[in-house]
């Protein structure tokens, strides 16, 4: 295997809530080809470690145990194998009651009554589960001794700010690199922790945002999604000539080959599933054309030419699930919490047509490990079939 710094592959994990546990499966699955007897020499494959919403997490996991890469897939497969709602978000009917309850006096007499504003609860869900559940998990000092032993070269992760609407890229490296600014977003050198992970995955309305520093200022942060208009741009200001994609986007998502037209009013689970699928998946398939595009052109005009456009080809391999996450997130919906089934049902989640049962937006919340389970078996599944492309890609051939 390579060094690091010899031909520097970044690594880009997408957001998606509980579907990022799908994720954990395609690395297992990675290293397993590409190093199947744990030789003791191996070095970590993905020296540029990028990650938004929930794979900012599986992203920081892996950073902070990156001197010994397998060790960290294992971690993290057990964390997602044994995961259930409440170690993420609180699940109880009181403090689902109580959030409800809140919200219905805001909205019916919020007016009447100025005071209960101040009053007014954060989100749909109270996430401090997983506040703690990082904190006992991730020590981001070992992200600082790996940056420092070479075995890391950056990790990035990405936010949205609230007060400036702008997306803002979080990222801490070994060398000094030059934050980088383009419309609408911009990158910010920094010491990353959880707070940024909390600020990252805060799925919004869903989570509360967290306030970071962001250049001297506070800046209430919310889910890195939001406004990612290039997810794989920071691997490549970060230095990546390569980029391996984990992403938890179905091709066939929308449903739109089999689905039976539906001409009842959508549920508002329907409409939020689409939401979060807009905002977790759709800008990386946007971003992936428009990088194959670039490299065709690249290849048809001079070497010279490359270096005055400061332009680069970049290989790219990308991983997406075989099936439907919607699907399978249905399959698992009795594993819920029943106080979060009932919440759901209230929105709209029913055993109705594909199309329209709200399984989006349950793929995204089911936090319970007979699904994150099942994902990751998928993930696993799904590279294993593409051996020869991973072996290749690794070897350093253009994809």
């Amino acid at each position: 295997m390579k060094s690091a710094g010899a031909s520097p592959t970044g690594i880009v994990l997408t957001g998606g809530g509980a579907r990022a546990a799908y994720q954990v499966g395609v690395l297992a699955a990675v290293l397993r080809i590409i190093d199947p007897h744990r030789s003791a020499n191996f070095r970590n494959p993905f020296p540029i470690i990028c990650g938004t919403s929930a794979g900012a997490i599986n992203a920081a996991a892996l950073a902070c145990r990156a001197n010994d890469v397998h060790l960290a897939c294992d971690r993290l497969r057990e964390l997602w194998e044994g995961l259930h709602t409440g170690l993420v978000y609180k699940a109880d009917s009181t403090e689902l009651l109580r959030t409800g309850a809140r919200w219905l006096g805001l909205l019916t007499l919020g007016w009447l009554m100025p005071g209960l504003r101040g009053k007014r609860p954060a989100s749909l869900l109270d996430n401090r589960p997983l506040e703690a559940l990082l904190t006992e998990h991730l020590d981001f000092q070992r992200l600082e001794a790996n940056l420092k032993s070479d075995v890391l070269t950056a990790v990035a992760i990405a936010a949205t700010g609230y007060t400036t609407g702008e997306h803002i890229t979080f990222y801490q490296s070994k060398k000094s690199i030059e934050p980088w600014t383009r419309s609408l977003r911009h990158a910010v050198a920094c010491n990353l922790g959880v707070d940024h992970l909390m600020a990252s995955s805060s799925i919004p309305f869903v989570f509360p945002p967290r306030a970071l520093l962001v250049e001297g200022r506070t800046e209430w942060c919310g889910d890195g999604s939001m406004r990612q208009l290039a997810p794989l741009s920071p691997a490549i200001h970060l230095g990546a000539s390569r980029i391996f994609v984990i992403s938890t986007a179905h091709r066939n998502d929308t449903h739109l080959e089999d689905a039976k037209i539906d001409s009842d009013y959508p549920s508002l689970a329907q409409i939020s599933g689409h939401a979060l699928t807009s905002i977790f998946l759709d800008s990386l398939s946007a971003d992936l054309e428009r990088l194959h595009r670039l490299n065709d052109l690249l290849a048809v005009i001079p070497q010279s030419a490359h270096r005055k456009l400061a332009l680069k080809p970049v290989s790219v391999l990308s991983i997406t699930p075989s099936q439907s996450l919607d699907d399978i997130a249905m399959r698992h919906l009795h594993q819920m919490p029943p106080p979060v089934r009932t919440l759901l049902r209230v929105l709209g989640v029913s055993s109705g047509s594909q199309a329209s049962n709200g399984g989006a937006l349950v793929s995204y919340l089911l936090f319970e490990a007979g699904y994150t389970r099942e994902l990751i078996r998928l993930g696993f599944a799904d590279s294993m079939k593409r051996i020869d492309e991973v072996k290749a890609f690794f070897r350093g051939a253009p994809q």
